[in-house]
């Protein structure tokens, strides 16, 4: 039995999110399906995150175990072959010691949140991003932003249907940048709860579109209550962009 690490990229829009579902396609079950045509074997696909419904990736890191003998390299292009016409990619391939679990050896997850700020309608982006027509100012988001960063209880910012054990999250990185109609919204922590970066996303946009002030997100970071939240994002700008281990 060999453990190979994968590399993933994916558009999320065809997908119900990373995990199987009984209801929808999801990459999990592409890339498993993929697997066994190249091996034959039952074979389960772990990763480091499970994203929702629409939400993308450029580098998710998961595992399978093979019992067949194959090359990384060789089990990388198979796979890439097999996974077709769905919109998934395997980048990278190569084996890791047994005990190394995408999910469990994670020290670290990072995703980006992409707004167009822009009147006209989206085209090649549609469902790639977030667009806002209304003018945000980026500088009042990152201002906001700085409020969240830290060891907090983000149950405001938190699904009510996740299934995190508690709301007490350390967020290392928060940051909004603008460049010309695009803002982006970095956010990096060891670990998120279910809709955590949508969620404060989408109260950024509120501080933005001048309807919330900061005092407004210290005020719902700090009621830890759902019933607070301003606005959750669409998770059409959400990407998924490393993992550290």
């Amino acid at each position: 039995m060999t453990r190979f690490a994968l590399t993933v990229e994916y558009d999320g829009r065809p997908f119900m999110g990373w995990q199987r579902q009984d209801h929808g396609p999801s990459v999990q079950q592409a890339l498993e399906e993929a697997a066994h045509a190249v091996t034959g074997e039952r074979v389960a696909v772990h990763a480091a995150g499970r994203t929702d419904a629409g939400v993308h990736a450029l580098e998710m890191r998961a595992h399978m175990d093979v019992e067949k003998p194959i090359a990384a390299f060789r089990l990388m292009e198979a796979l890439n072959a097999r996974v077709r016409p769905h919109p998934v990619a395997v980048l990278a391939c190569e084996e890791v010691p047994d005990d190394w679990h995408a999910r469990f050896s994670c020290t670290g997850r990072a995703y980006e949140y992409r707004i167009v700020n822009r009147r006209a309608p989206l085209s090649w982006e549609a469902g790639l991003a977030w667009r806002v027509p209304q003018m945000l100012d980026a500088d009042a988001m990152a201002a906001a932003a700085r409020v969240l960063v830290g060891r907090h209880d983000f149950t405001t910012f938190r699904s009510v249907h996740c299934q995190g054990g508690s709301p007490v999250r350390t967020l290392d990185r928060l940051d909004v940048v603008r460049e010309g109609e695009r803002i982006a919204v970095h956010a990096a922590a060891r670990s998120f709860l279910h809709h955590q970066v949508r969620s404060m996303v989408g109260c950024l946009a509120l501080v933005g579109l001048g309807r919330w002030s900061v005092d407004d997100v210290r005020d719902a970071l700090e009621a830890r209550d759902r019933a607070r939240l301003g606005l959750n994002a669409p998770p059409d700008g959400l990407w998924f962009v490393g993992a550290t281990y």
